[in-house]
């Protein structure tokens, strides 16, 4: 059987910047990864990531080094050992799940999508401007708010009062210390914050011990695999599974299976990236606590029938799109 893997660059301008505590953003990079088997192409994306010290030539030159392996009947199982957790192995892994779907393999058992209210996010700007964009979030489900160790309080009482209903998430970033973190219990307390999301640098979760708290603490930078988690309990109550994190969907339900027997919470996040990387996603979403998903809202155009977002909740993508039986492009 006739097997090949191509990857291809492609960059998303942004309908606005997004900013964290990290800089700012106008254009969403991805890798596309499609692998070919019996003339049936599925399809995977990653978001090279620096924090982690990835970029697009370092990602798309691990998954040229697999290339052969592929030719040879490399399988999900088979990537798990020969590329580490990361973009690569993500858009790989996700690519072998859609062509596994549509040749009716495994991933046939691929749950049915329905739509799940994820979170729409609110950039790092002046507390007015944060106000502003609240409102126009007033009546969806969940609210997550980017924040760096500036005007903290201006900020989220700016969101709290535009948006008083949403369930609100607060996202340092890593950018804040144990005692501005202490300092602002009370705060997160009476603004009614579902958690706070990577308050410090993940070199610093130790200092988490420290911590009175007074709402949860989720996991983000500070967690990649299930093999992360037994040096996060006790430190952290929920942990959010990023597939360019894990590596991928195979890994991702094993953080997720990992994760509910050892009593975290979990929330399934995404990168500034297309549908493409969200879809795959969607399969943790259905059975996670919080969801985090808007990454697409951020782009100018999406691609061509994959998931919307109407009133907080993210509607699947056209049939077709990625992780079923019908006829995909190759690239």
């Amino acid at each position: 059987m006739l097997r090949d893997l191509r990857t291809r660059i492609e960059s998303f301008p942004l309908a606005t910047p997004f900013r964290i505590s990290r800089g700012v953003r106008t254009v969403a990079e991805v890798v596309e990864v499609a692998v070919e088997a019996g003339g049936v192409i599925g399809r995977g994306e990653a978001v090279p990531y620096a924090r982690y010290g990835e970029t697009l030539d370092s990602v798309t030159q691990q998954i040229a080094a697999i290339r052969g392996a592929f030719r040879e009947g490399l399988t999900r199982v088979g990537l798990q050992e020969l590329l580490p957790a990361g973009a690569a192995r993500n858009a790989v892994d996700c690519a072998l799940w859609d062509l596994e779907s549509k040749a009716g393999g495994p991933a046939t058992a691929l749950s049915v999508l329905k739509p799940v209210a994820t979170a729409l996010t609110i950039g790092i700007d002046t507390p007015e401007a944060m106000g502003r964009e609240a409102a126009k979030l007033a009546n969806v489900p969940v609210v997550k708010v980017k924040v760096d160790a500036g005007e903290v309080e201006a900020c989220l009482r700016a969101v709290r009062q535009a948006a008083p209903n949403p369930e609100l998430i607060v996202d340092p970033n890593e950018s804040w210390d144990l005692g501005l973190l202490q300092s602002v219990q009370p705060l997160l307390e009476e603004l009614r914050v579902a958690f706070v999301e990577q308050p410090l640098p993940s070199s610093e979760d130790v200092r988490l011990a420290e911590l009175v708290r007074r709402v949860p603490v989720c996991a983000d930078e500070s967690c990649h695999t299930s093999d992360d988690l037994d040096r996060l309990s006790g430190l952290y109550d929920i942990v959010n599974i990023k597939l360019d994190k894990t590596g991928g969907l195979t890994e991702a339900f094993n953080l997720l299976e990992a994760a509910r027997e050892k009593k975290f919470g979990v929330m399934v996040g995404c990168m500034i990236s297309s549908s493409l990387s969200i879809v795959p996603a969607l399969q943790i979403a259905m059975q996670a606590d919080y969801v985090d998903l808007d990454g697409p809202v951020w782009l100018k155009n999406d691609r061509t029938g994959g998931v919307s977002v109407k009133d907080g909740w993210l509607m699947p993508p056209e049939p077709g799109f990625w992780g079923t039986a019908e006829a995909m492009p190759s690239l």
